[in-house]
């Protein structure tokens, strides 16, 4: 009776520790990847990224002082990194683009105007091709970039 008590204990034990495992050494690759973007970013220690919020596998950081942005999304095929300096920027709007037929929306982008050019640039914050969830994602990632936008133009 003993010996089937363990067994299954070990067995428990094995079913539960490697998952766990599994999601430690992601989190900690993941860290390394956000740590060694941050870094290649930050223009030999001139932005130090200071606030920084992560939801639905998209990293966003800013650094109020020296005014710079930057949004690390791990949600594409390949990973993907934008940087703005924010010192170059006029004004911030959140852009929601909707489906004509069924009227859901398809896109969430921050759109950033340049000082100089006048030039708008489009981050994306939410593409509905690429998520899997969708409407929690939608709803979830619309809040952090409405939250996002007025944190850029507090900076701005």
């Amino acid at each position: 009776m003993d010996t089937s008590v363990t067994i299954i204990g070990l067995i428990i034990t094995i079913l539960i520790g490697i998952p766990i495992t599994l999601v430690f050494r992601s989190n900690i690759t993941n860290r390394a990847k956000i740590k060694d973007i941050k870094k290649q970013y930050s223009q030999n220690n001139h932005y130090n990224f200071e606030h920084t919020e992560t939801q639905n596998k998209k990293i966003l950081s800013i650094d109020q002082k020296n005014k710079g942005f930057l949004l690390i999304d791990f949600s594409y095929k390949k990973d993907t990194a934008y940087f703005v300096d924010l010192k170059n920027i006029i004004l911030c709007n959140l852009l929601t683009t909707n489906e004509s037929k069924s009227n859901t929306v398809s896109k969430v982008e921050i759109e950033l105007v340049h000082k100089n050019s006048m030039k708008k640039e489009l981050i994306p914050i939410y593409n509905i091709e690429n998520q899997y969830l969708d409407f929690n994602c939608l709803f979830e990632d619309h809040k952090l970039a409405q939250k996002w936008v007025g944190l850029i133009n507090k900076t701005i």
